[in-house]
């Protein structure tokens, strides 16, 4: 029989790469989902994952090549603009890669997991919580995120699906790495963050690998802050 599969979205750079890279490690079959096809490890497919038919057919795929026991939903973008200035379509946009295709991606990937059971871990951010300037439609999102997470885990559970939001604090990638390491907010951060700054990809990494491979049947619906203590830091 094939190995088990964890389908991983956004899978070509940053978190979603160190995901699938730690996932491969713990001994699954990854697909790595992305708009360009490219993975850091196992096997990657071209997928936008705010088009519902191609979701349907790429996860349709996935399951022809051996049985499917996870899905991580990291695909997501991030557009800032004051709220006084926030077209609907920019709003809308962020909405449907943020929370939208996490919804979609699950509804989808039901068929596949209902009868053996899995897991399906999202990644929200702490910005679910935070009120900040410039970034609603993101906040929002993310805010969206946990409450599908919350919905699915109840009517799931008796399925044996498992579903787990982790929502990071700032993580270091290759897409953010100059604005950390500007003096000021680097300066900022280490005041703010408990844990004296960032984490990196590798930490998101570590503990969607744990929830995933752990198998902890009584954890279900949370939200998992992953953010060095600042969003409790007064």
């Amino acid at each position: 029989m094939s190995e088990a599969q964890i389908i991983v979205t956004g899978a070509s750079r940053g978190i979603g790469a160190a995901i699938a890279a730690d996932l491969e490690r713990r001994g699954y079959g990854v697909v790595g989902l992305s708009r360009s096809g490219n993975t850091a490890a196992g096997r990657g497919i071209a997928c936008d994952m705010t088009d519902e038919v191609a979701v349907r057919e790429t996860f349709s795929a996935a399951a022809d090549a051996g049985p499917i026991a996870g899905l991580v939903n990291n695909a997501g973008i991030h557009l800032g603009s004051a709220s006084a200035e926030l077209e609907t379509r920019e709003y809308q946009q962020v909405m449907n890669a943020n929370a939208t295709s996490v919804m979609v991606s699950a509804r989808e990937i039901y068929p596949y997991l209902k009868t053996a059971g899995g897991t399906i871990v999202n990644i929200g951010s702490f910005f679910d919580k935070l009120g900040v300037p410039g970034t609603l439609a993101y906040c929002a999102s993310k805010a969206a995120v946990g409450a599908i997470t919350r919905c699915l885990a109840v009517e799931w559970a008796a399925d044996g699906i498992r579903v787990i939001n982790i929502a990071p604090g700032y993580v270091e990638t290759d897409m953010n790495r100059e604005f950390l390491n500007n003096e000021k907010v680097r300066q900022f951060l280490q005041k703010r963050i408990p844990v004296g700054g960032p984490g990196s990809a590798a930490d998101v990494a570590h503990l969607t690998g744990a929830l995933i491979a752990g198998d902890i049947p009584y954890l279900t619906g949370e939200t998992i802050y992953l953010d060095g203590g600042q969003g409790i830091n007064l």
